[in-house]
């Protein structure tokens, strides 16, 4: 394990002057978990720094003592479900499993279409990706982001989370419409990868929409106007979408200094 010199820790705990946010960053997830440089950390403090922290600590004694029960409230199961979930998704997860299986009534009743389920499978993860990580819709989101455990590590959690949902429901969609199980899994990948890569330059949440949207505009409507299966769904496209997955899952931890910045949640 490397540790901060005493310089940096001094500059640390006088406010961080001169260090950069990916500095930061380290020096938090770092003394997170390392007592020693705590102490080190905390030999200087400031006498009103001190102060405050005496403060503080008397301040959280009372409330503790006052209210003995709020201490087991937080369980390792309860950060566990923040770090890797917030229960807000759980509504648009129920609406994407239930969309998906209005496309597997549609391909039944109208087999004429192309196949809906496979004209959904790119954005079906989207919604979900964008509610994991947005501070319009996580009430705690703020809380949560200025944490050293923030950044891209919690957001690929949260959609992973998200995709252990949504990938079984597609595959039992396309297995109940004929599709393609390559077909209907790698357009899914490719979308949310392409989400979080532009999530980082303009926020996860309007990453989704907009690609979302573009999806919706140049190919879904247009199929099923057409009554044709998009070219870019076709048996030919598969090596494409899985060249293309593999690029964007590769490019995605260059993006990583970049959540840790408030703005990557908008």
């Amino acid at each position: 394990m490397t540790h901060p010199t005493t310089m940096i820790l001094a500059r640390y705990a006088d406010g961080g002057q001169g260090l950069d946010d990916a500095a930061l960053w380290s020096i938090e997830v770092h003394l997170d978990a390392c007592a020693d440089c705590r102490e080190q950390m905390a030999a200087h403090a400031t006498p009103a720094t001190a102060d405050l922290l005496d403060r503080v600590a008397l301040s959280l004694d009372r409330a503790l003592e006052a209210s003995p029960q709020s201490a087991r409230r937080h369980t390792p199961a309860g950060a566990l479900h923040r770090r890797w979930l917030t229960w807000t998704l759980l509504p648009w997860l129920a609406v994407t499993v239930a969309v998906l299986g209005c496309g597997v009534l549609l391909d039944a009743a109208e087999p004429s279409l192309p196949s809906i389920v496979l004209l959904l499978s790119p954005v079906a993860p989207l919604p979900g990706v964008a509610v994991a990580w947005s501070r319009r819709i996580d009430p705690a989101w703020e809380l949560i982001a200025a944490t050293p455990a923030a950044g891209l590590g919690m957001v690929l959690r949260r959609t992973l989370a998200v995709l252990v949902v949504v990938l079984p429901a597609l595959l039992v969609a396309g297995a109940s419409t004929g599709t393609s199980p390559a077909l209907t899994l790698l357009p899914c990948l490719v979308f949310t990868a392409a989400t979080l890569v532009l999530g980082a330059l303009i926020g996860v949440r309007r990453a989704a929409i907009g690609l979302g949207a573009i999806w919706c505009a140049a190919v879904l409507l247009p199929s099923v106007a057409a009554r044709t299966p998009s070219p870019v769904l076709e048996t030919d496209s598969t090596a494409v979408w899985a060249v293309t997955a593999v690029a964007l899952v590769a490019i995605t931890p260059l993006a990583a200094s970049r959540f840790r910045r408030l703005a990557s949640g908008n």
